[in-house]
C-alpha cells in the first residue's frame, strides 16, 4: 500500500482529496471500520443543509469524485461519501485483521456501514438523506433501504449491479459453482476483476481521472467465492422485488460493449438494469445516458454533464 494518511479516529481530519474534504473513521461492530468523507464547504456552514447525499462506491473502488460533490453542493445539497469496510480509506483496518481487501463474505454486513454513516449524517442536522450508489453500491443501497425502512428518503442508482454480465447458461453455472465453493472454500478465487476499464479512466493511461491504483486496482484483482455467492444471492433478492416506497432514480448508459470503456458500459449489461429497475420500488424512474461509461460520473463530456444534471433535477423535484 502507498503511504496515504488514514482517516482521523473519532473526529474529522484531513483527507487525501485536499482541503475541501475531511474524513473520519466509523467504528463498526466486531472492531471493523468504515470511513466517512465530507465535503467541507457543503457540510460545515452556519445552518446544515436540509438534504444530504451519501455516495456509496462499487467493488474494488472508493470515493474520489470531488466534481460530483461540487456539483451537488452547487445546488444546495450537503455531500458525504463512504468507503465501505476493506475499501479505500478503510482498507488497512480490514487487512490488518486478516481480512481480504475490497470484499467480505456476506455483503449484507455493509448495512452496518450504512447505518453508521446515516446516523452520523443525521446527527449533523440534515433532515433528509438521499443515497447515491454506484455498481455494487447500487445493489447494496436498495437492499439496505428495504431492510431499514425510514433511513433513506430517496435512492439514486448509477449503473447498479443487478445481475452478473454473462449469458444465462453461464450465469446458472456460476451460481452453482459459487454456492458450492462459498460453503466449502469461501476464499477460493472464482474470477478476477479486469484491468482495462480502470486503466481507460486513469490519467497515466490517457484517461481524465486521478485515483489511487492501490484502492481502485489497475492490476488483476481476485474475487473470492463467499463474496461472489453473497452478491448473487443479493441480486436474486432484488429480482424478486424490494417494493421500496421511497422515490428511486436508476441511471445507465444506453449501450453495453466489451471494449468501448469510456462511452458504453463495458462492465454490466444495461438491458439487465433496465429490466430490473421497476422491481426495486413502487416509484422508480429509469433514465439512459447516451455515451455514458460504467461509472456515469466518470463519463466524458457531454455524457457526464447530462448524468449530473439528470440527478440534480430529479433530486430537486423529488426530495424537496
Amino acid at each position: 500500500m502507498p503511504d496515504l494518511p488514514p482517516p482521523a479516529s473519532g473526529a474529522w481530519g484531513p483527507d487525501v482529496l485536499g482541503p475541501d474534504f475531511e474524513a473520519r473513521v466509523l467504528p463498526l461492530p466486531g472492531d471493523a471500520e468504515a470511513a466517512l468523507v465530507r465535503h467541507v464547504p457543503s457540510t460545515t456552514g452556519r445552518a446544515p443543509a436540509r438534504v444530504a447525499v451519501l455516495y456509496v462506491h462499487g467493488f474494488a473502488d472508493y470515493f474520489f469524485h470531488p466534481h460530483v460533490a461540487a456539483e451537488l453542493a452547487g445546488r444546495g445539497y450537503a455531500f458525504y461519501g463512504i468507503d465501505l469496510r476493506g475499501h479505500g480509506r478503510a482498507w488497512d483496518a480490514q487487512v490488518a485483521a486478516g481480512g481480504d481487501p475490497n470484499q467480505v463474505r456476506d455483503i449484507a454486513v455493509y448495512a452496518q456501514d450504512l447505518d453508521a454513516a446515516a446516523a452520523a449524517i443525521r446527527s449533523a442536522g440534515h433532515e433528509r438523506l438521499a443515497v447515491l450508489g454506484h455498481s455494487t453500491g447500487g445493489l447494496v443501497a436498495p437492499l439496505w433501504a428495504a431492510a431499514r425502512p425510514g433511513r433513506a428518503d430517496a435512492l439514486v442508482l448509477n449503473s447498479p449491479w443487478v445481475e452478473v454480465n454473462k449469458p444465462r447458461a453461464a450465469r446458472l453455472a456460476s451460481v452453482a459453482l459459487v454456492e458450492t465453493l462459498g460453503a466449502l472454500a469461501p476464499r477460493a478465487v472464482v474470477s478476477h476483476l479486469g484491468v482495462d476499464y480502470a486503466r481507460a479512466l486513469h490519467r497515466s493511461y490517457g484517461g481524465e481521472w486521478d485515483f489511487e491504483p492501490a484502492w481502485k486496482p489497475h492490476t488483476r484483482f481476485a474475487a473470492r467465492a463467499a463474496w461472489a455467492r453473497s452478491v448473487m444471492r443479493s441480486q436474486r433478492r432484488l429480482a424478486r422485488g424490494l417494493h421500496l416506497d421511497v422515490p428511486v432514480l436508476v441511471l445507465a448508459s444506453d449501450r453495453s460493449s466489451k471494449d468501448q470503456h469510456l462511452t458504453t458500459d463495458s462492465v454490466l449489461n444495461v438491458a439487465h438494469i433496465r429490466d430490473r429497475a421497476p422491481r426495486i420500488g413502487t416509484d422508480v424512474t429509469f433514465r439512459e445516458i447516451p455515451g455514458g461509461a460504467h461509472d456515469l460520473a466518470l463519463s466524458p463530456a457531454p455524457a457526464r454533464e447530462l448524468y449530473l444534471t439528470t440527478v440534480l433535477d430529479w433530486l430537486d423535484a423529488r426530495v424537496p
